[in-house]
């Protein structure tokens, strides 16, 4: 397994986004309402939108193109969608706001 620093917790404002490329991998980070970050791969498996620029609700973000609602926790896409998005790990120093991404061969290949 690989890790990366991807930033300062502070970078991204709340309900918000940024975009990260690691290793060929385009990588949306959120920062939800209770302040947690949540990654997953910066494509919807409809018509691969930009998942970075949906609305976040919630532990959810719907993509701009077709409002289509992902799990941010799982990568699920709800119904009565179906499909899922890769999710990855993501941990925070508490000591210095510091993102950390993990990642493994199985995120790499798909």
């Amino acid at each position: 397994m690989k890790r990366f620093n991807v930033g300062h917790i502070s970078e991204i404002a709340e309900k918000r986004s940024r975009v990260v490329h690691i290793e060929g991998i385009e990588v949306a980070l959120f920062k939800l309402s209770g302040g947690s970050i949540k990654a997953i791969e910066n494509r919807c498996p409809h018509k691969n939108g930009k998942l970075s620029e949906g609305i976040v609700c919630d532990h959810h973000v719907f993509c701009p193109l077709h409002d289509w609602k992902i799990n941010l926790k799982d990568g699920l896409v709800q119904e009565p969608d179906e499909g899922c998005v890769t999710t990855f790990r993501i941990d925070v120093d508490e000591a210095t706001g510091d993102m950390w991404l993990h990642l493994n061969e199985e995120s790499q290949a798909s």
